[in-house]
């Protein structure tokens, strides 16, 4: 099979979160974190939160492989997945490192089932054990979050008004503390008339607009805990998702996803 110079690419985004989706299953294309970095630079590059990879799978439809825009890999993506969804134009499986998920495509709105969320400590997975559903840990304003993995590592905080904390500030000291053996992503969520209000600080990409696994993760916390039900709406700043989730059973995931416009690069001027 050719490896290409040059290649199409197309950029989708859920609710803001947006994505570089280069399908690699016809023509490979070699990825290193400096090229993937160079590719999500919005000033040299073609820009996005998110590079996403699709291949050929043994166990799905498609395997989806992610990179952050620092370059690193990560396990999942709710909001690419359902881009990913939308974009095979079908119902599909995809494989990731976190797991099989699947999606239904219903005209531009995706419902994913992202799976069972996980509580141990080991699978967060943290340094040493404790107590996932209140850690006994504190960051500045910030104190006794709930850690869940949703295909990855999130830790939820909830407080008055999600609002008024500085993510931005807060949130790198979070993400990198050595409790987390992997990194963590950093939700900070408030509860309004059963719906909740989020902001993310995501693991190597800072803050975006929209985080369909910390949406997933934060509605399991506020459902496991009693402070919203199921279905609840979780509002981003790029807008809402509806999370579905009972004790023992997948998280179901509705959200829109968007295709923006489809290009055709050198990946050769690409780190």
């Amino acid at each position: 099979m050719p490896i290409m110079a040059h290649g199409n690419f197309h950029k989708m985004h859920g609710l803001g979160n947006d994505f570089v989706i280069i399908d690699c299953r016809e023509h490979p294309v070699p990825m290193t974190g400096a090229k993937a970095r160079a590719i999500s630079n919005r000033h040299s590059g073609i820009g996005c939160d998110q590079l996403i990879l699709l291949h050929e799978s043994k166990l799905a439809d498609v395997r989806m492989t992610i990179y952050n825009s620092d370059g690193n890999q990560v396990e999942s993506c709710g909001n690419a997945s359902r881009c990913v969804v939308s974009l095979l134009g079908r119902d599909c499986s995809i494989e990731t490192e976190g797991g099989i998920i699947s999606g239904q495509l219903s005209d531009n709105m995706v419902t994913m089932d992202m799976g069972q969320p996980r509580f141990e400590w080991q699978d967060i997975p943290l340094s040493y054990a404790m107590d996932t559903a209140q850690m006994p840990l504190a960051w500045d304003m910030l104190s006794s979050p709930m850690a869940v993995n949703v295909g990855n590592p999130h830790a939820i905080f909830f407080v008055e008004d999600a609002d008024a904390v500085n993510l931005k500030e807060i949130g790198p000291s979070i993400e990198t503390d050595s409790v987390f053996c992997e990194g963590v992503n950093v939700n900070v969520a408030s509860i309004d008339n059963d719906e909740i209000k989020l902001h993310v600080w995501e693991r190597g990409a800072g803050l975006t607009r929209a985080c369909g696994t910390g949406a997933c993760a934060t509605a399991v916390a506020a459902i496991k805990q009693g402070r919203a039900p199921s279905p609840v709406t979780v509002n981003l700043p790029g807008g809402a998702l509806k999370i579905e989730w009972q004790p023992g059973q997948s998280i179901i995931m509705t959200g829109p996803a968007v295709h923006v416009f489809s290009g055709n690069a050198d990946w050769n001027n690409f780190g």
